[in-house]
């Protein structure tokens, strides 16, 4: 499909601007689904397909793209539809999520479309396909469902918790309790894992899914002035939330100046420099891919240092 995708210069203009670019797609009959376009690296025809011994149910196989293997997901099949057929004819979308580089079959491309985060809903609380969902939205007068991609991946791949023990700092438990960290993911299974890290380091967690909640809770403790905010060791964000993303937040703690100087650490599946410069853009502390444990465990257990003046 080519053109698709809009220029790198055009997505930064994005970015704290509470918007967001959706591609949208179809897998069976007329709903669509979409995932943000910063998550995709292209849109192909699936020209080549390889089978995988012992491959997940939802696993194609795998294809050559520029010369690397990729493994191809049958996305309506990984989310409790009936399965698309992977022939020739049949479209891909690549895309990268916490470093790795994956296709998803689908149905076929639409079109993208530049929106505000602020039109864009948490999916209702149901049973179905809800749970495979981190938002909808509507498009002229059309349901949109967006895909939480981070929940497929991890029922193929299941991610880990766990720090290695090398890295865990035992002495640094104890100063731990002292402090609680603010996660804020609208992926229940990005939030569990980034939970469970930091748990396990001894930290209290206070949880939101999506950056307007947050806001609305960084500003109650401001308010109340009772020694929370400043047990807050930081907050860790991700980058696309309903209502208000990680980008927005950041933008706006910044320019308070009672919360200004909170350590914000943006937490997503986006990779590459070119996203570490979009953080800094709004002003965040620190970038760090989701699923990696260790990497989590050594931000955090580093600022803890930092402010109780540990070596």
């Amino acid at each position: 499909m080519s053109g698709v995708l809009s220029s790198v210069d055009q997505r930064t203009k994005l970015v704290g601007e509470n918007r967001l670019e959706l591609l949208m797609f179809r897998l069976h009959g007329t709903q669509l689904f979409a995932i943000n376009v910063f998550k995709v690296q292209e849109v192909l025809q699936l020209s080549n397909l390889s089978a995988m011994p012992h491959r997940h149910y939802c696993v194609c196989g795998v294809t050559t793209i520029r010369g690397k293997t990729v493994p191809v997901i049958n996305l309506s099949q990984a989310i409790g539809m009936p399965p698309l057929s992977a022939n020739q004819n049949a479209t891909i979308i690549v895309t990268e999520y916490n470093r790795s580089v994956q296709a998803f079959l689908v149905g076929g491309v639409e079109r993208i479309v530049n929106m505000n985060w602020e039109q864009i809903s948490p999916p209702p609380v149901s049973a179905g396909r809800s749970h495979y969902l981190t938002a909808i939205t509507r498009f002229s007068n059309q349901l949109v469902e967006v895909i939480d991609v981070e929940k497929v991946l991890a029922e193929i791949t299941p991610f880990s918790s766990e720090v290695s023990s090398e890295l865990l700092d035992e002495s640094m438990v104890a100063q731990a309790q002292d402090w609680f960290i603010l996660i804020v993911d609208d992926s229940p299974v990005a939030l569990n894992q980034a939970k469970a890290t930091v748990e396990i380091l001894g930290f209290e967690t206070k949880t939101a899914t999506n950056g307007l909640m947050a806001f609305n809770m960084l500003r109650d403790w401001r308010e109340k002035n009772d020694g929370t905010l400043e047990r807050c060791l930081m907050l860790l964000t991700d980058a696309e939330m309903p209502e208000m993303d990680g980008y927005r937040l950041t933008k706006e703690v910044r320019a308070d100046p009672q919360l200004s100087d909170l350590y914000v650490v943006m937490h997503t599946s986006l990779s590459g420099s070119f996203n570490k410069a979009m953080t800094q853009k709004v002003g965040c502390d620190d970038f760090l891919s989701k699923f990696q444990p260790d990497e989590l465990a050594s931000v955090v257990q580093q600022r803890l240092r930092d402010v109780s003046g540990a070596v």
